[in-house]
């Protein structure tokens, strides 16, 4: 594989504690989110804003971390996190040391923060990591290719954000992994929105947990909680669903989307299933879509993932064009160290023009990398 460079489409920022309130608008400084010691009696350093869950910080930098070590890891502070939580050159020597040529750059604690009831306040912290992230990724915008965040109650100041920090060199964005229920992605509200991310050749992305009504999976909830992880996928199906059938691909035929981190084996038959119901159902819906709906999929729809090992045996439905490779880098998840070595292992049974997409030219062509 040392004859491949890797393009990671989906790693991570670890915000700094004090980013948020040293950037965010004046008028919410003191509501900014911040981060709080030995939590109620819980030992370790927590990420807190109003009505989000309080995360464990640490879990946001465990890559390499053994799994036996995890516990006493997530009890750390910032203080332990690597240099290249600070320092974007030190952000380079990892990604020489783990053999990876660029990566697509993801919030972190960003992600709670979809579920925080305060609009305004939203707009606000995805202001200031706007400006934070393509700050630290100007260091080099060839490798740290930084994707911003959006929030979409008011479509006329998202749309100026998205063009706002596609001019500061991002290149893309976060949006709600699912809609609000009352206001789903088909809502005319939103097609000013559509036009502008495909004007501007910004691919939107729906990470996992970042839906509106919050994470889907907040810890601590016992049984609950290993249900929701278990399912967390059906946000961006249903999302993918109403982008579809709605016609949003139709009318925007230059809008990409992402599903970021959801994995990729369950889209093969996804995609079955839409054309399924569209072939023996569509007419008694009302639907008059010019296209198979898996054909929206495979013209518009791209996924991420670290570790699936269903997705090569999709390929031959949802494939190689449409997938990318991710490390993960720096969650506890991460490839990092390894990734050479573990995408060798894992992709061994692919040709070199497939492994080649994968983990490469998929990636730079969605985020026109050269």
């Amino acid at each position: 594989m040392s004859d491949y460079r890797l393009i990671s489409a989906d790693s991570h920022f670890v915000e700094p504690p004090t980013m948020w309130a040293e950037r965010i608008d004046r008028r919410f400084r003191d509501r900014a989110p911040h981060t709080v010691k030995n939590l109620k009696g819980r030992e370790g350093e927590f990420f807190v804003c109003e009505n989000i869950t309080p995360m464990t910080v640490a879990g946001f930098f465990g890559a390499g971390v053994p799994s036996a070590e995890l516990p006493e890891h997530n009890k750390r502070g910032f203080d332990a996190a690597p240099k290249s939580v600070w320092d974007a050159a030190y952000r380079i020597k990892d990604q020489d040391r783990d053999g990876v040529a660029a990566e697509v750059i993801y919030t972190s604690m960003g992600m709670p923060l979809f579920g925080l009831d305060d609009a305004e306040l939203r707009a606000a912290c995805f202001r200031a990591f706007n400006d934070w992230a393509s700050e630290y990724c100007s260091y080099d915008l060839k490798r740290l290719v930084p994707l911003g965040l959006i929030t979409l109650e008011n479509i006329p100041e998202a749309v100026a954000e998205l063009e706002r920090i596609a001019k500061l060199g991002m290149r893309g964005a976060m949006i709600w992994a699912e809609a609000p229920a009352d206001r789903p992605y088909d809502h005319p509200d939103y097609e000013p929105f559509w036009a502008a991310a495909q004007a501007n050749d910004m691919p939107l992305s729906l990470h996992i947990l970042t839906a509106r009504q919050g994470t889907g999976a907040n810890p601590g909830t016992g049984r609950g909680f290993l249900l929701a992880l278990a399912n967390l996928h059906h946000q961006i199906e249903r999302s993918l669903s109403v982008l579809v059938y709605g016609g949003v691909l139709e009318k925007f035929p230059g809008l990409r989307i992402v599903s970021a981190e959801n994995d990729v084996g369950w889209m093969p038959y996804f995609m079955y299933r839409l054309d399924t119901v569209q072939n023996r159902l569509g007419a008694v819906g009302g639907m008059k879509l010019p296209m198979r709906a898996s054909d929206y999929i495979k013209r518009q729809v791209y996924a991420t993932f670290i570790a699936d090992p269903v997705f090569v045996d999709s390929l031959a439905r949802y494939g190689a064009d449409n997938v990318m490779w991710s490390s993960d880098y720096p969650h506890t998840a991460a490839t990092f160290p390894r990734s050479q070595e573990i995408v060798a292992k894992r992709f061994g049974s692919l040709s070199d023009d497939l492994r080649r997409k994968i983990v490469h030219d998929t990636a730079a062509k969605v985020y026109r990398l050269n």
